[in-house]
């Protein structure tokens, strides 16, 4: 493994507030993706939290509009936990598809591969640009064009389910799962569009707890406790 995408959803980087971002969580995040880093794992980091307005329509405002103010709002949490990383020591980018003055660079494949192979942790932020796509599928497009090994989606739940944990005690976790049964039985790992779009182009997901001690330095060593959806 070389190269991954990890994609933090903004539940999870909330931790036991359950709402914003708690910096403590956001910390322990940012060790674990120094340690990997310094092992020599290029990474790339996909952040939710752009539901707040992602979606939404209103008597004065349409899903158009409600979609960039959502595309705006992981921006921002790029912006926040790029800063954190950069605390710790990190360097980082933060690569959008469309221009925010010198607050990010325009992303393009050639400058995420030289921001990579200087050591920089990239931020994917901006979701595709485009209206009535989530964060989702924005991830599975970023590790699709930068070529990277696996995306690692990193949740407030500890992987797959064959249904809702929370409202059905009796739900059984998945240790791996097809791609293919995710789209037949709709297990919502990622949404349709970008369930698709990983299997066409046979792009692996590991789906685990942020919140369980060093998941993401274990989920790369192997010591893997989620659910693995093999395409």
């Amino acid at each position: 493994m070389q190269r991954i995408v990890l994609k933090l959803s903004g539940e999870a980087l909330a931790g036991d507030r359950k709402t914003g971002f708690d910096e403590d969580t956001v910390r322990k995040v940012a060790r674990q993706v120094k340690q990997i880093t310094e092992d020599g794992i290029q990474v790339g980091i996909v952040i939710g939290g752009g539901n707040f307005w992602r979606g939404r329509t209103s008597e004065h405002i349409d899903r158009t509009k409600a979609d960039q103010i959502g595309m705006l709002a992981t921006v921002m949490n790029c912006i926040y936990v790029s800063e954190i990383f950069r605390c710790l020591g990190m360097t980082t980018s933060i690569l959008t598809p469309f221009v925010c003055g010198s607050f990010t660079e325009l992303f393009s494949k050639d400058r995420a591969n030289a921001c990579f192979k200087e050591g920089q942790v990239v931020f994917f932020a901006g979701g595709t640009g485009h209206p009535y796509f989530s964060t989702d599928t924005g991830v599975v497009l970023r590790a699709i064009e930068v070529e990277a090994d696996v995306i690692l989606l990193a949740k407030s739940i500890d992987g797959v389910y064959d249904d809702d944990p929370g409202r059905n005690p009796e739900a059984r976790k998945y240790s791996q799962v097809t791609i293919e049964e995710v789209i037949a039985r709709n297990l919502q790992v990622v949404d349709m569009t970008a369930s698709i779009l990983a299997r066409d182009n046979r792009m692996p997901m590991w789906v685990f707890g942020l919140g369980e001690e060093n998941s993401i330095v274990n989920a790369v060593g192997g010591h893997f406790q989620g659910t693995k959806v093999l395409v």
